[in-house]
């Protein structure tokens, strides 16, 4: 197989088996979006954000409304902030903001038989550190992974997990690439581009293959409870999200 395609045998994928029913989807964010976009819901995500926190739903229906990328914004070199990255950054309002979260663990021994006597307590500093999220606005976490090695989920998820145990946030949303933007769509893509702008030599495809972050990578990840109990949107890019004038030079 060719490098840039996905081999499903080697790297197991899923398309959603244990997500919620599709139409719970849809109700929440109409036929348009769910055309536009692949959505996956886990947990009640869709149900529970378009309902306990319309004005987020709101927010992000908005970004996704008018996310609209071009051919030229996937050929340009990514780095640590890439130009989709960065274009979310223009969507969502400035109060999303990266966080970072660390905890303290305060542990009581107590007596079996007399509850209110102490056996030990001690404080295990450090418990929680590290984890980051893209995106945090009140209760509700967004993480972007266009193109990433597919283990940055684990991380993602990981985060979500620890942010949602400790009480931090109730539903997190992974926007990522969709299944459709696969090894024959890069490939029509052609060179990647340099910093000046110029076809530079390396092919676009090669860019993208089977072990990057894509919609079937994160859906095995959420069908297996990764998640932990938290509730996670899914939402994946495609090419109806293209520019109409570049997508029209596909054909």
């Amino acid at each position: 197989m060719a490098e840039g395609d996905r081999d499903d045998a080697e790297t197991p994928v899923s398309e959603g088996r244990h997500a919620d029913p599709a139409r719970s989807v849809q109700a929440a964010f109409g036929s348009a979006l769910c055309t536009k976009f692949e959505i996956y819901s886990y947990r009640n995500a869709a149900g529970l954000l378009a309902q306990a926190f319309p004005g987020h739903f709101a927010e992000l229906r908005d970004a996704l409304e008018r996310f609209t990328i071009t051919r030229q914004m996937i050929r340009k070199p990514g780095g640590s902030r890439g130009p989709i990255a960065q274009y979310v950054d223009e969507l969502l309002p400035d109060d999303w903001v990266e966080a970072r979260i660390s905890a303290d663990l305060r542990v009581r021994l107590h007596d079996a038989k007399k509850r209110e006597v102490i056996l030990k307590e001690y404080w295990r500093e450090g418990y929680l550190d590290g984890h980051r999220i893209d995106y945090l606005k009140g209760r509700v976490a967004l993480d972007v992974e266009w193109n990433s090695k597919d283990q940055t989920y684990d991380r993602d998820l990981y985060a979500f997990s620890a942010f949602h145990q400790a009480g931090a946030i109730d539903l997190g949303v992974i926007l990522t690439r969709g299944s459709s933007l696969d090894g024959a769509f890069f490939r029509s893509l052609g060179p990647v581009l340099t910093k000046d702008g110029k076809d530079g030599t390396e092919m676009v495809f090669r860019k993208f293959g089977a072990s990057t972050t894509w919609m079937g990578k994160l859906l095995y990840r959420l069908d297996a409870g990764r998640n932990a109990g938290c509730p996670v949107l899914a939402i994946g890019i495609t090419p109806r999200c293209i520019a109409p004038a570049e997508l029209s030079a596909l054909n």
